[in-house]
């Protein structure tokens, strides 16, 4: 058969699949942990005294999945409801008091709820949520309903009758913060219509490229296309502004705009908001659009006018900046705070307090990038800056209402490496709902981190002075546990806020008191992966052949013994990461005392039909003094895949010859790179993945150089270029409504194509209606269903 002929037939087996394939069921075991009930989800009130818990629905249906989406500029709407797409919802809402452990059940809620964004008062007293309501009532409404919780009655209802349109930030509404009103987002009053395509195409799809200007762009599945395109993404992205009161009473403010993010002054007297303008672009997403930031009053009248934003995609324009972070300071009645980025110097951070008459002051002059300010009071803010080309962070204290005082370095550590990360500040809202940073009387503040340490991570509270620039540990998670802290309850008594769990134990909250020592559990949440209590796990190292130091997450069936039971069919897992740093490359990462959980999508479930599994395998790519990681990104996987394999064979626990390898999104393109280049697995599985780079011409990951500055090592660690080497079996999964840039669906279509071409072992899965990550009920069951067969036939009874 020519090769004309192999495409054909590719090319119909494909259509021949998509019309036969069904959804099918796995065993009953994963079944089970699919559809475990999920713990709830802790909110916790302003006042740290109280929480909202959410039970949350279980995965919801392909019918809700492929529903019809608009896929615009780097978002997915539902254009039924005009807000970003959501997926998981709560079912029901309780109260749980953090003194007492007490759950109060709050009533009147919607008979079917679905709850989407929460949000207490800054005073506490209220709770406002949205609901998703369905099209099964008399009404038949659909969108997201604002409803209200009364603390003292624990009574809801709903109050606005129009729905919330929540495009940009998944919410759609923020409390004032006086605590007597919520500014929402409503489909403006002009009665216009959705857009509809035309009939017939009135031209075709132009573009101009800008001469003399270089620009590397990651290459987009939603960038906009056509005039079509430009009228549905305004639509959907304009919304009226309004201000609704606690008794109902709606007051507009201003008129019907694109408002891009919206956020309210401390004194509520203000707010800012970014406007996105036309012309839009066609290869950058929304958040790259023209934008106007301005400060605007309650009636929507523009009072200042602080910058307008180019798009990325043009070139220097008069009177326009083209990078630029503008906020409110937390501690201020209404002063604005920014950074402006310069090609050749860091970010200047200005600030400019209402009425906005008086120029801008100079906050700072940094060296490298702005990355936050986490603010404290007038003589104290804690500001973070960046260097993504030297992997720095620095972390400075700064005494806002001295801007000419030089600012002292609390911190300095290299981005890559957790071994240094110094932590945290804790904050909590203010009486304003401002986050503020917790400073206690003496002067010091509260760090908490993940505390990464050669035994895997272990969360901590560390007391930092700041004049002494000293760090005392107060607390710090031990095992059998893995514990991180959450809140802090009382700042003078140092009690804390904990998540708590093992590797056999569910995770639960604590309530500890670190000057008494004392542990008070506060919630009993059920055991959710029904079968996998006693599934062994244990934090593995290792080290690759220089020596780099690895690690993996290996877990075993439970009640099984090597030396007893013999080696296990098994399936690795793992996702590469860059570093210019082989120390950083060798940190442990994780922990031995994690609870397996529920989720459908780890690869430790597999212990429970009789696997070994190592997951989280270390995957370093290295970097040298001159050569960037991906320059030896081929040699590198072959080498951390053959200590992986080699240390769990001389465990025991693994047959050489059964070993199947496993991976998402990037960690698919490896798991093809490893078949390509190795003969370690008798099967491979990728989901979501990318192949061919030269698809991603512009840069991928870590990786800045585009396809025309480094061809070789584009098209050398393409795994679609070497398919025809690729002798063991792989399984292909991929969503076809993939919304992830670079990994195009296109990418897995292509690769089976060219193995079954080729005369290579594939299979190829597309999930109707399924993005990067999978998330109806039925297509779940079916990629368990295939991973679990396609192991069984190509990894446990493998020919030996």
């Amino acid at each position: 058969m020519n090769n004309s002929l192999r495409l054909l037939a590719g090319t119909l087996c494909l259509v021949c699949m998509h019309a036969l394939a069904q959804y099918q069921l796995p065993p009953q075991t994963l079944r089970d942990i699919v559809d475990a009930p999920r713990p709830p989800v802790f909110h916790i009130g302003p006042k740290r005294d109280i929480a909202a818990l959410v039970a949350m629905h279980r995965l919801p249906g392909i019918a809700e999945i492929a529903e019809p989406r608009v896929r615009l500029a780097g978002l997915q709407i539902n254009p039924r409801t005009r807000s970003s797409e959501r997926r998981n919802y709560g079912s029901t809402l309780t109260l749980l008091d953090i003194a007492t452990g007490k759950e109060m059940a709050v009533s009147n809620l919607p008979a079917k709820l679905r709850l989407a964004s929460l949000l207490f008062s800054p005073d506490q007293q209220y709770i406002a949520f949205t609901h998703l309501a369905s099209a099964d009532g008399e009404d038949a409404r659909v969108g997201l309903e604002l409803w209200l919780v009364n603390r003292e009655t624990l009574k809801a209802h709903r109050l606005l009758k129009t729905p919330i349109l929540a495009v940009f930030d998944g919410f759609g509404f923020q409390w004032t913060p006086d605590s007597k009103g919520i500014l929402v987002q409503i489909a403006p009053l002009d009665g216009k219509t959705m857009p509809t395509p035309p009939a017939a195409p009135v031209g075709p799809v132009t573009a101009d490229s800008a001469p003399g200007q270089k620009k590397s762009f990651w290459t987009r599945p939603t960038n906009l296309r056509s005039a079509h395109d430009d009228a549905l993404f305004q639509f959907l992205a304009t919304v009226q502004l309004a201000i609704v009161k606690l008794d109902g009473a709606v007051n507009t403010v201003g008129g019907p705009d694109m408002h891009a993010r919206v956020k309210i002054s401390p004194n509520g007297s203000y707010f800012l908001t970014e406007v996105l303008n036309r012309p839009f672009s066609r290869v950058l997403p929304a958040e790259s659009f023209n934008r106007r930031i301005e400060v605007r009053d309650l009636q929507g009248r523009v009072v200042h006018v602080v910058a307008k934003s180019a798009r990325g995609d043009q070139g220097d324009q008069p009177g326009m900046v083209k990078t630029l972070k503008v906020g409110w300071r937390a501690d201020a009645p209404a002063t604005l705070v920014w950074a402006e980025r310069k090609s050749k110097h860091g970010d200047l951070v200005l600030m400019q307090a209402a009425p906005f008459v008086a120029p801008a002051r100079r906050l700072a002059q940094l060296e490298y990038e702005l990355d936050r300010i986490s603010w404290s009071r007038g003589d104290l803010a804690v500001l973070t800056e960046e260097s993504e080309s030297k992997l720095l962070t620095r972390h400075w204290r700064m005494n806002p209402d001295q801007a000419d005082e030089a600012p002292s370095l609390m911190f300095s550590h290299s981005s890559e490496s957790r071994y240094e990360e110094p932590g945290t500040p804790f904050s909590e809202p203010d009486s304003s709902g401002q986050s503020r940073l917790l400073v206690a009387s003496d002067g010091s503040m509260l760090l908490h981190g993940r505390g990464a340490s050669e035994e895997g991570d272990q969360p901590f509270i560390d007391r930092y002075n700041f004049l002494t620039k000293k760090k005392e540990r107060i607390f710090q998670s031990v095992a059998p546990y893995f514990e991180e802290p959450i809140a802090v309850l009382d700042q003078s008594k140092l009690v804390v806020l904990t998540r708590r769990e093992s590797a056999t134990e569910h995770w639960n909250y604590f309530v500890q008191d670190l000057m008494r020592h004392e542990t008070r559990q506060l919630t009993k949440f059920f055991p959710s992966a029904a079968g996998r209590a006693n599934i062994q796990q244990e934090l593995i190292r290792y080290k690759r052949a220089d020596g780099v130091p690895l690690t993996g997450k290996l877990y075993l069936p439970a009640g099984y013994r090597p030396e007893t039971d013999g080696p296990l069919p098994t399936l690795m897992w793992a996702y590469p990461h860059d570093f210019t740093d082989a120390a950083a490359a060798g940190e442990t990462r994780g922990s031995p005392y994690r609870y397996k959980g529920f989720d459908y999508n780890h690869p430790s479930l597999y212990a429970a039909l009789g696997y070994a599994v190592l997951d989280d395998i270390a995957m370093p790519i290295v970097g040298g003094d001159k050569a960037k990681p991906n320059d030896t990104l081929i040699a590198q996987l072959v080498a951390n895949a053959e200590a992986a394999v080699a240390e769990v064979v001389r465990r025991g626990v693994a047959d050489k010859r059964r070993i199947a390898i496993g991976g998402h999104s990037y960690g698919a393109f490896m798991t093809a790179n490893l078949l390509a280049h190795t003969r370690l697995f008798r099967a491979g599985i990728a989901r979501s993945g990318a192949y061919n780079r030269t698809l991603t011409p512009f840069g991928f990951q870590s990786e800045k150089r585009t396809l025309w500055q480094a061809k070789d090592m584009y098209t050398s660690i393409s795994p679609f270029n070497d398919a025809d080497k690729i002798k063991d079996a792989l399984l292909i999964i991929h969503g076809e409504q993939d919304e992830n840039q670079g990994t195009y669906p296109i990418q897995s279509e292509r690769m089976f194509q060219a193995v079954n071409s080729l005369g290579g072992t594939a299979r190829l899965v597309m999930l109707p209606g399924e993005g990067h990550w999978y998330q109806a009920r039925e297509s779940v069951l079916h990629v368990l269903s295939e991973t679990h067969a396609w192991l069984e036939k190509y990894v446990r009874r493998a020919e030996q």
